[in-house]
């Protein structure tokens, strides 16, 4: 019989506690891995990871985590603690060299008040693909600066946000969830829309208006990227938070 991954995720605020179950080895990672990019793509504050339920097979399959860490740093910016309370899972990642940047606990409480006392803010909004949703975008940008305390940020942000957000108006035309997330030093932008379509910045020169808003996006964005989401893509922005 081959072997399977369940996961059971609860949606708790701040802290999303997603539970792992099921024989982790080689086979099995790219469950584990999907299983864990389905959650991180709503963008919780913070994530546990609850290894209680799974055994480990494989010790080199634990790195699956450190991947998962890893992505969730850049894009959507969550914190991800493990809880691993039984010995197979525990030991194989205290003995993985790959999993030492991800904080390990065997105790679920106590893994849930290490990543809530790292949950990043975050100011989400929701915005139909119309003309005005630059302008609101703009808006939700100065009030998030305000309310961080980052008067540098607000034009380079404004500039960026509009700009990812009139891609979706001219391209995608779906619905979006637009969020500002703040992790010192960096103010990350993000837009998920509803098409899987990637987006990519065009060439000095050319007439596609979406393009040329990609270009100015790289020129000011210290990293930028795209990534499936759900059934659409993500498209994210980091700026330096001053």
């Amino acid at each position: 019989m081959a072997s399977r991954i369940t996961c059971d995720v609860d949606d708790g605020t701040p802290v999303t506690v997603v539970r792992l179950a099921g024989s982790l080895d080689l086979t099995t990672t790219r469950q584990a891995f999907a299983a864990l990019d389905r959650c991180l793509a709503t963008q919780p504050d913070a994530l546990v990871v609850d290894l209680t339920g799974l055994t480990v097979h494989d010790p080199l399959a634990v790195a699956v985590f450190t991947a998962a860490a890893r992505q969730a740093a850049g894009w959507p910016v969550v914190p991800m603690v493990i809880c691993a309370p039984h010995p197979d899972p525990a030991a194989s990642l205290a003995a993985s060299p790959a999993c030492r940047a991800v904080p390990v606990r065997h105790d679920c409480d106590e893994a849930a008040r290490v990543a809530g006392a790292s949950a990043v803010p975050r100011v989400r909004l929701r915005l139909e693909p119309v003309a005005a949703a630059c302008r609101r975008a703009r808006e939700l940008v100065a009030e998030a600066c305000a309310r961080w305390d980052l008067p540098a940020a607000v034009e380079p942000a404004s500039i960026v946000l509009s700009e990812l957000v009139g891609n979706v108006v001219r391209h995608a035309g779906t619905p979006m969830q637009v969020t500002l997330t703040l992790r010192r030093p960096w103010l990350h932008l993000t837009v998920v829309d509803g098409s899987p379509e990637t987006a990519e910045p065009g060439r000095p020169g050319e007439r596609d208006e979406g393009g040329r808003g990609l270009l100015l996006v790289r020129e000011l964005a210290a990293r930028w990227g795209s990534a499936p989401a759900g059934d659409g893509k993500a498209v994210w922005a980091t700026l330096l938070a001053n």
